[in-house]
């Protein structure tokens, strides 16, 4: 495979999921770490990425105010932002992660809505507080620099505290039979912290990242009371969720 090709497809990876380990990427492109991180550092030399320890980053989950950082499938996010609004009611406590899709969903609720949001992402909180008649609260920890999410004994003990009526998260893999999934441990127990914490969970994804596996479980499908993407709930793509008393496909 020549140097081109595997940048190209490095740029997808890191704009679907946000972030990648050069692990992961040499497993799938086949190559040595030594490659991979060669590959990393001329990405990052060009402005197309951000490398952080371990991988890398996109450029918009990092810096998501800035307009010069076209965000991945962003017509399919406001798709998915606009269904999930719809599960908002007057007064809820609702619990949501980080990424670029709940950075949507943030940007997009309607300013007549009041209700408590809880974030353990800083970029959300920033987001969620243009919105005069919500409550925000961000639950604080040390940062994980790779997700822009808190992580920590700290912030699980919070979230454990609290009993929302909806969590809101997004997953790097999803599939039927290994259910959600992705490769940063610290990332994965803060999740399942918001899952166990929370009434009702809705997980957001667009329809590329379907059957892709990443290293840890999060949880199983049965687990999650909302599927939420940008298809329809009848599209072939969905058949294997369907059928099942959870989760609602949206």
């Amino acid at each position: 495979m020549l140097k081109e090709e595997r940048h190209q497809i490095i740029l997808k990876e890191i704009n679907l999921h946000n972030k990648v380990y050069s692990t992961d990427l040499s497993e799938k492109l086949q190559v040595s770490e030594d490659t991979i991180r060669r590959d990393l550092n001329e990405m990052s030399d060009l402005g197309l990425i951000l490398k952080v320890h371990g991988g890398a980053m996109s450029k918009t989950f990092h810096y998501p105010f800035n307009s010069q950082n076209p965000v991945y499938a962003l017509e399919a996010k406001h798709v998915i932002a606009d269904k999930v609004i719809g599960l908002f009611k007057k007064g809820m406590m609702i619990l949501v992660e980080g990424g670029t899709t709940i950075m949507e969903i943030a940007k997009k609720i309607p300013a007549d809505l009041q209700a408590t949001f809880l974030t353990v992402s800083p970029q959300v909180a920033l987001a969620l507080a243009e919105h005069e008649n919500i409550e925000v609260i961000s639950i604080g920890g040390r940062l994980a620099k790779s997700a822009n999410i808190h992580t920590g004994a700290s912030v699980i003990y919070e979230i454990g505290n609290i009993k929302p009526d909806l969590c809101i998260i997004g997953t790097n893999g999803i599939s039927q039979e290994h259910g959600l999934t992705d490769s940063d441990w610290e990332v994965v127990q803060v999740i399942k912290a918001m899952i166990r914490a929370a009434k009702k969970v809705a997980v957001v994804t667009i329809a590329e990242k379907f059957n892709s596996v990443k290293r840890i479980k999060i949880a199983d499908i049965k687990d999650i009371d909302y599927l939420v993407t940008e298809l329809s709930p009848n599209s072939p793509m969905l058949a294997q969720y369907n059928g099942a008393e959870k989760p609602v496909l949206l």
